[in-house]
């Protein structure tokens, strides 16, 4: 795999994590609430998507759509597929810095396990 490559892909999972980080602050700010009532639900969808962190999130995912969709032109998706395991760790970094969320033990140990997969798939391409 070229340097090239392995660069889009990054971008296309660095963008998806981010777009989980707008989308955790925009709801964040909006509590959903318990009762799904079709009244309440159609208003609280409506809220939704007029929150500019929602919107932005539901943005960054169709842009890393459209990296990712480079990224298949180019590579096997069993080769690039497992690269998406990478979102795990940028997501946690991300939650950790801007959202102050724990990154205890467990958690990084899992992430480590998830990483080194990523690592053995890459090296197989």
């Amino acid at each position: 795999m070229n340097a090239s490559v392995l660069s889009l892909i990054t971008i296309s999972v660095l963008i998806s994590s981010l777009a989980q980080i707008m989308l955790k602050i925009g709801m964040n700010r909006f509590a959903m609430t318990a009762t799904f009532q079709i009244e309440n639900l159609v208003s609280s969808l409506m809220a939704v998507f007029a929150n500019s962190y929602v919107l932005g999130g539901l943005f960054c995912y169709g842009l890393g759509a459209i990296v990712w969709l480079a990224v298949l032109s180019r590579v096997e998706v069993s080769v690039a597929y497992p690269f998406t395991g990478l979102g795990v760790a940028f997501t946690a970094i991300l939650a950790y810095v801007v959202l102050g969320e724990n990154l205890g033990m467990q958690r990084l140990l899992g992430t480590t396990l998830v990483m080194a997969g990523v690592i053995l798939v890459g090296r197989s391409a």
